[in-house]
């Protein structure tokens, strides 16, 4: 009987544990949400621009990440939330076209109430695979449910070495 306070103590604990850990995931869009998924300051906006990465000239952020869709989108609605925006994390929207960008570009409004931009209906995301500019390793890669794809504004993009890894569709 000396020991019998452990099992409520560790059942009290148990939960704590597992309530921190479903709050963190949870992105509302307001002060609490993550860069990645914030509101631009009022007025202004992001210029997109272009990188040749291979035999490809690749549509890409500011800064000259390669930015991607997902196949599971369609042009209303962003199918990767949750989990899902921690590795790929959504291009705030609205934004700007840059010199040799082409297509059109709009906004859509997240599931968390958030804005994002999109590329002729696609909605737009970086990856966190990619560390530097000029980098396109999220292409071809199965994970989230379906496939990403690198946004190819003139010739062909190669496949990312590790797209033959995909781990069955739901890896994030």
């Amino acid at each position: 009987m000396r020991n019998s306070w452990l099992v409520p103590a560790g059942a009290i604990a148990a939960t704590l544990v597992v309530a921190a850990c479903g709050s963190s995931s949870s992105n509302t869009g307001g002060s609490g949400s993550s860069p990645a998924a914030s509101a631009p300051a009022a007025g202004s906006t992001t210029a997109l621009a272009t990188k040749k990465v291979g035999s490809a000239t690749l549509l890409t952020n500011s800064k000259g990440h390669t930015l991607y869709w997902f196949a599971l989108d369609n042009s209303t609605t962003s199918k990767c939330n949750g989990g899902c925006v921690q590795f790929w994390p959504p291009v705030v929207g609205p934004v700007t076209a840059g010199s040799g960008v082409t297509g059109t570009l709009g906004v859509i409004t997240r599931s968390s109430g958030s804005k994002q931009a999109t590329w002729n209906g696609h909605p737009l995301y970086t990856y966190v695979g990619d560390t530097a500019p000029g980098t396109a390793k999220g292409n071809g890669i199965n994970l989230n449910g379906g496939v990403w794809h690198d946004v190819v504004l003139a010739g062909t993009a190669a496949a990312s070495p590790s797209a033959s890894s995909g781990g069955g569709g739901y890896g994030y």
